[in-house]
């Protein structure tokens, strides 16, 4: 059940402080796409997310993209951002996050994971064993087998979570 808890847990990339990342020794900061930084149904970001995203680059860090979406999408929003992409990633497997990893040049150790699904990305970045940051999803669309199977069964997982006491949990207020 490990596996399935993220080391954080945020209403949104922007609540992630950048000094804890450092404190951390975070290096390279790999996002899942849609949901995460962008709405699945959009191609424009909100202005707080490409904002925080240029405040990590200006303080070092490495930035990427790792999505189980498309080629098309995928490149063309990471173009947007001038960061490195990986597509078609088949979250939760641990490849692809090594791929991802091999593009920033930076170690498990090195790498935070931010994503809003628990099955694929906080699963595959544990199990990749990076620091693995879970997001409450943006609003709007949600690929059909994510709201049909995933998000049931997160609830679930998100009821238990409350209880594990090494999770940060980080409020707006």
């Amino acid at each position: 059940m490990k596996l399935l808890y993220p080391k954080i847990y945020v209403s949104s990339i922007t609540d992630i402080q950048i000094e804890w990342l450092k404190e951390l020794g975070i290096k390279g900061v790999l996002f899942d796409l849609d949901n995460t930084i962008i709405r699945r149904d959009s191609y424009q970001f909100p202005p707080e997310v490409s904002g925080y995203i240029c405040e990590l680059r200006r303080h070092g860090f490495k930035v990427g993209i790792i999505s189980n979406n498309r080629r098309k999408r995928v490149v063309a929003i990471a173009g947007l951002l001038e960061v490195p992409s990986v597509h078609r990633a088949v979250k939760p497997w641990v490849k692809p996050f090594r791929r991802a990893m091999r593009m920033l040049g930076t170690s498990p150790e090195e790498t935070a994971l931010v994503g809003d699904q628990i099955f694929t990305d906080i699963l595959g970045g544990n199990l990749a064993g990076l620091h693995t940051i879970l997001v409450v999803p943006m609003e709007g669309k949600d690929f059909w087998g994510s709201r049909l199977i995933c998000r049931p069964l997160e609830k679930l997982v998100l009821a238990r979570l409350s209880k594990y006491k090494e999770v940060v949990y980080v409020d707006r207020d």
